[in-house]
């Protein structure tokens, strides 16, 4: 039997990690030491893009590879950070000519590349506020954003405007320029109404003038999904340079010479946080991929790149692990030390894998689009606790409460179940939802941000996930927590996934129902479903066990691999099925 606990020896560190937990290395902790890190504007305040490239190209570290980039035909182009802050530069000053000031929206409808690098550091430079989308959304979710963002710049590749963009013009009138490339690197052929990237490139100078931003200068906007109508669109700050700084060194490890690799698509938070500002912080080497995943391309990426750090997300982990253990045991990578995961909390299933199949266990960590940065992980000296999303990181304070009818917060002893809560501030915390101020002020109460999701704490300070405040089934008298149920399904060999929910029941309030994606090469039939309601009573008992099941191919999640649990009850229901633009697959 599998123990509770990985610990972690010497010849897990091949190099001295960067976060020692301790109460002492807490205690000494400070933002504003950590600060220091960060150089500022010249002629004073701070400019997220500057620290990201230029801090580097103005020193030593110039010619360091920043970007490793691997194209979809198959070449390679490496980028420096010198090259970097020239082109930039040259995207910053095109902006500029076109008559685009500080404040803008600039909204990037691109696939992972050098033009996704370019749009947002350029854009940053010239202190407008940029919103990157998912090159995989369809034009309904681009126009919403686009109009509730009030998008005056966009852009995007000569096919998606063509498919996705063009008849939309005419619904946006805030939307004023839109630059186009051939994503294929050839010349775009010139479109009406929009400007040729590489043409304006071509002519804009390279040196550029960083727009005088702060801390407090809006810098970022990303659109998560409601439950029920219209995105949320979350804005954030130049400030969060800091966040990304601090949990890039302490939560993924980086070291000045790691070759890292975010696998998170672009369109995400973490693919902006932690795929393009936390490397460049940092000063490392990024791989960026421009392939779609393939399982046996992505083993010969980790292999051939020599990648040190890989931060992925639980879609990712159960298609590799679809693919099967074998495939992964046919390359070889001594050179990865860490691999970490974030998007929904990977059930111990997933964590054990990553150590018995690619000989490292996954590091699950905790954040939300809200936070801007990552919170709560196991980072690479701790022990983990599989199933566990961690401890909270140095300088940030989190607590388990609960809320009460006339506004006011208790705090909750270990062990029990409540709302996952953090004091603010900290540099990356979101400042405001778009256009929605009392929605936001609902997520604050006194010095507390509520996350919305509930977890408990253990006795030695790890945080176990739950679930969302709005997915836990009240049954009888019982609380349940969906990930529980999930994670005690999936220890069953033929099943892939798991999702519950509650559904209506007249007797027990609410009733237990699973939906099971099954692993390849297995059927679905109804000894496998009675064999799975029967393993998981004898996990779970049978007051927390599932009553029913229903086997479906896959299971609605969104791009950053959350199970969409609201749209199986939705559906299951009949009741309105709210945002599912960033639905991954469809049931």
């Amino acid at each position: 039997m599998r123990s509770q606990i990985i610990e972690k020896s010497p010849s897990d560190w091949p190099v001295e990690p960067n976060w020692w937990d301790s109460p002492a290395a807490r205690a000494a902790f400070s933002w504003r030491t950590e600060a220091v890190g960060l150089s500022g504007l010249p002629e004073g305040g701070l400019n997220l893009a500057f620290e990201a490239v230029d801090r580097h190209a103005l020193g030593a570290h110039r010619r360091h590879v920043a970007l490793r980039i691997l194209q979809r035909d198959g070449g390679r182009r490496e980028i420096d950070y010198g090259q970097l802050s020239s082109l930039s530069n040259r995207f910053a000053t095109v902006l500029k000519n076109l008559g685009v000031g500080p404040g803008t929206r600039v909204f990037l409808l691109c696939g992972r590349g050098l033009e996704l690098y370019l749009g947002m550091l350029g854009s940053l430079k010239n202190g407008c506020v940029v919103s990157p989308l998912f090159s995989a959304f369809g034009p309904e979710p681009i126009e919403t954003r686009l109009r509730l963002g009030e998008g005056a710049v966009l852009l995007t590749s000569e096919s998606l405007y063509r498919r996705k963009v063009a008849a939309l013009r005419e619904r946006l009138p805030a939307l004023q320029h839109v630059l186009l490339y051939d994503e294929n690197g050839g010349p775009n052929t010139p479109v009406e109404g929009t400007h040729s990237l590489y043409q304006l490139l071509a002519e804009a100078s390279e040196t550029f003038a960083v727009a005088p931003t702060t801390p407090d200068s809006p810098a970022l906007l990303h659109f998560t999904s409601g439950t029920t109508g219209a995105p949320k669109g979350a804005l954030h700050v130049h400030g969060a340079a800091l966040t990304h700084l601090v949990t890039g060194k302490y939560a993924l490890d980086l070291h000045p010479d790691d070759i890292y690799w975010c696998s998170a698509d672009p369109g995400w938070v973490t693919g902006t946080s932690y795929g393009i500002f936390a490397p460049l912080l940092l000063g490392v080497t990024s791989v960026v991929d421009c392939g779609e995943f393939d399982a046996e391309r992505w083993y010969q990426i980790l292999e051939q790149e020599r990648v040190n750090v890989w931060y992925t997300a639980p879609t990712a982990i159960r298609l590799l692990i679809k693919a099967g253990a074998e495939l992964a045991r046919s390359h070889h990578f001594p050179q990865l030390r860490f691999i970490a995961s974030v998007g929904e909390p990977l059930n111990p299933e997933a964590v054990w894998w990553g150590k018995e199949v690619l000989g490292k266990p996954i590091h699950d960590n905790w954040w939300q689009t809200e936070t801007g940065g990552i919170m709560l992980a196991n980072t690479a000296a701790m022990a983990i606790k599989p199933g566990s999303m961690g401890k909270p990181l140095p300088g940030v304070e989190a607590a388990i409460v609960e809320r009460h009818a006339d506004g006011s917060l208790s705090l909750l002893d270990d062990g029990q179940v409540g709302e996952l809560a953090l004091k603010q501030p900290w540099p990356s915390l979101f400042r405001a939802y778009l256009g929605q101020e009392e929605r936001y002020r609902r997520c604050f109460v006194g010095a507390w941000y509520l996350s919305g999701d509930l977890a408990r704490r253990d006795a030695d300070g790890y945080y176990w996930f739950v679930g969302r405040s709005d997915d836990v089934i009240k049954s009888a008298g019982h609380l349940i927590g969906p990930f529980e149920v999930e994670s005690a399904l999936m220890e069953h060999p033929a099943v892939a996934e798991a999702a519950v929910i509650g559904i209506p029941d007249a007797l027990l309030g609410e009733m237990v129902k699973a939906f099971v994606s099954l692993k390849s090469g297995v059927e679905p039939s109804p000894q496998l479903q009675a064999e799975l309601l029967g393993h998981a009573r004898k996990r779970l008992g049978a007051a927390v066990a599932p009553k029913e099941l229903a086997f479906l191919p896959s299971l609605p999640r969104t791009r950053s691999g959350k199970l969409m649990r609201r749209l199986l009850k939705a559906r299951e229901l009949g009741l309105p099925e709210g945002d599912t633009s960033t639905l991954e697959n469809p049931l």
